[in-house]
């Protein structure tokens, strides 16, 4: 859940670092530090609070040196405080670490060193790793063999980057199991090593993924990558296509309404290269997907998190409807412990904008132990998820900061409609004509999406009716009923308004018995072929009084005449609908938090990309 950024060359670190680290504060914003090794010692600045608290400690006592290592930090054991804030360091101040995971077996580790003199300066499970690191070394006098002896001894999944005073001109760097990635860039005469790609993109491009169960000795003219128990690895150079300017928030207020206006071109891009209008005709190149392979395919298990579990349930829908696979969609956190039914007919589809949650990742885990056939779509280029499948569809939206996910939502229900045509071709349940019309729908896709960002002031109009409001009621039906799920979803992460999602016609089961004129009730209602039965809702709500705020389809003077605030959508293939109608309940919830002056980018207790379980 941590960001984490190191560097050993001939320019400052200290620079460096703290740049690379306002990439990654979107990863953890709880405390921040930093270590630099300078004049024959580590010194270390941390800070609790934001980033911003650190930049300021390091500005009143600086610090510089050539080598270097930083973090951000998301809290899970102990409080969020200077105390506890990375880089951890030893008690003899010889060594530290930053650390993104959770120690499993800590309190046995700390006992252990308890037990040996070992004095503790914090209360995270962390400083576990840099206590043993140097026990060992008393033993070994090899930094490499300390951090080995130490990682053999840890359980659970994590990233570790170590720097010592007694071999200062080298950092290590280790990945064990799917706690977040371990990214290595590659300069000249100068390297790096991040958490993740923003926080180095902008000095290189070339980059190495380490994989589980692999560290890499890093200088500053070479990089050794092995396995833990000291194999040597070649690995596979990447080069990254992203823009660096791509992660910052340029004219935009915040990066979430920066990703908001992006998925114009984000959607054309997630449709580039992969749609030849002419011929009707879907391209998926990196999923190879053949026609054994597709009527091969009995059924499909979509496991995701949060906002990506979300698409995965409008991607049953548009499989099911379309390439008639039966499809189940399971929460990632959940599919590993249901001893879900696996075989090679099968196939596990993981979602993940980042593709490094921990939860997606055991998921993924448990499909290839099955035997399953391994899909992910993924917008993290490089991710663990990306490089474990047998098949992907990169979603392409580029970097996505904002920890409320917007365009890596939109993008991967393009692509599950691309998937479900594709399929359905591949499989022949489909003709010519039919596909021809599907494919010709996408289209329209990114200009609807485009119409929809033009309204942004009567959204916030909407906004301010409703932002002192304690709670709301979100109602969808059919392939709107996830985006009611969605918009609730947004509201409570950024807005801290409570807000549940729920099926429309479950309301009159139970949850009708909350309604009254204080309590906004936001009705996805297009028109699809769920639309009657929508309007009976609304006449539901506002027969007992609910103020209703109505997703309609442009020039619907039914819902116009019953709802109390019309958030209007341009037509749209009712298969499509789904993109469109989640627009203005992004920009709904962003324009409510701003409202009420809170910080959307880092909304408390989240953080972008979920690698610990």
């Amino acid at each position: 859940m941590c960001g984490i950024v190191g560097y050993i060359g001939s320019k400052d670190a200290t620079g460096i670092i703290l740049n690379g680290l306002k990439k990654l504060e979107y990863r953890g914003y709880d405390s921040a530090g930093i270590a630099v090794f300078s004049d024959g010692k580590l010194s270390i600045r941390r800070g609790a609070g934001k980033l911003e608290h650190l930049i300021e400690k390091v500005s009143s006592d600086p610090v510089h040196g050539k080598v270097g290592i930083g973090h951000t930090r998301w809290a899970t054991h102990g409080e969020p405080n200077e105390r506890n804030a990375h880089p951890h360091v030893s008690n003899s101040g010889s060594v530290v670490i930053v650390h993104n995971g959770i120690v499993e077996n800590f309190r046995a580790l700390k006992d252990e060193l308890l037990t040996m003199g070992v004095s503790f300066k914090s209360d995270t499970d962390s400083e576990v790793i840099v206590q043993m690191i140097e026990r060992y070394y008393r033993e070994t006098e090899s930094l490499e063999e300390a951090v080995d002896k130490t990682l053999a001894r840890l359980k659970g999944a994590h990233g570790v980057v170590v720097l010592s005073v007694w071999e200062p001109d080298k950092i290590i760097a280790a990945r064990i199991g799917n706690a977040g990635g371990v990214v290595i860039g590659l300069g000249e005469n100068e390297n790096y090593v991040a958490s993740d790609i923003p926080a180095i993109l902008e000095h290189t491009r070339k980059m190495i993924f380490l994989e589980s169960g692999e560290k890499a000795i890093i200088t500053s003219n070479n990089v050794e990558v092995m396995t833990l128990d000291g194999k040597v690895i070649h690995p596979q150079v990447s080069t990254i296509g992203w823009d660096p300017v791509a992660a910052e928030k340029g004219e935009y207020r915040h990066f979430m309404q920066k990703e908001m206006f992006e998925q114009v071109r984000s959607l054309t891009d997630t449709l580039a290269g992969r749609v030849d209008f002419e011929k009707g005709k879907i391209f998926l190149d990196d999923l190879h997907l053949d026609a054994s392979l597709a009527r091969r395919i009995k059924r499909i298990y979509i496991t995701a998190c949060g906002t990506a579990a979300h698409a995965g349930m409008i991607g049953k829908m548009l499989i099911e409807k379309i390439a008639r696979v039966p499809v189940e969609v399971r929460i990632a956190s959940e599919f590993r412990y249901e001893e879900p039914i696996l075989d090679a007919d099968t196939v596990v589809l993981a979602i993940s904008q980042s593709g490094e949650t921990a939860d997606t990742l055991a998921a993924m885990e448990e499909g290839r132990a099955g035997g399953a056939i391994l899909w992910s779509i993924v917008n993290a280029i490089g991710s663990q998820a990306m490089r474990i499948a047998s098949g992907c569809i990169s979603m392409q939206t580029g970097p996505e900061i904002g920890v409320a996910s917007t365009k890596a939502f939109t993008a991967p229900l393009v692509d599950l409609y691309m998937l479900a045509v594709l399929l359905a071709d591949l499989r022949g349940v489909i003709t010519q004509e039919e596909r021809k019309t599907l494919v010709e729908d996408l289209r329209l896709v990114p200009d609807l999406v485009g119409q929809c960002l033009d309204r942004e002031t009567e959204v916030i109009h909407a906004a301010e009716a409703i932002r002192e409001a304690e709670t709301a009621f979100y109602l969808g039906r059919g392939i709107n009923m996830p985006i009611a799920y969605e918009g609730a979803l947004k509201l409570k992460e950024i807005s801290y308004i409570h807000a549940e999602g729920y099926p429309a016609g479950e309301m009159k089961h139970g949850p009708i018995a909350l309604i009254d004129h204080e309590m906004p009730v936001i009705v996805i209602a297009p028109d699809d072929p769920w639309y009657e039965k929508m309007v009976s809702q609304i006449e539901q709500v506002k027969a007992r009084g609910g103020t209703v705020v109505a997703v309609a389809t442009d020039g619907d003077q039914k819902i116009q005449a019953l709802a109390d605030i019309v958030l209007w959508v341009p037509r749209v293939p009712w298969m499509l609908s789904p993109v469109i109608t989640v627009i203005p309940l992004q920009m709904l919830a962003y324009h409510i938090a701003v409202l009420r002056g809170l910080d959307v980018d880092q909304p408390r207790n989240l953080a972008k990309s979920v690698t610990v379980e």
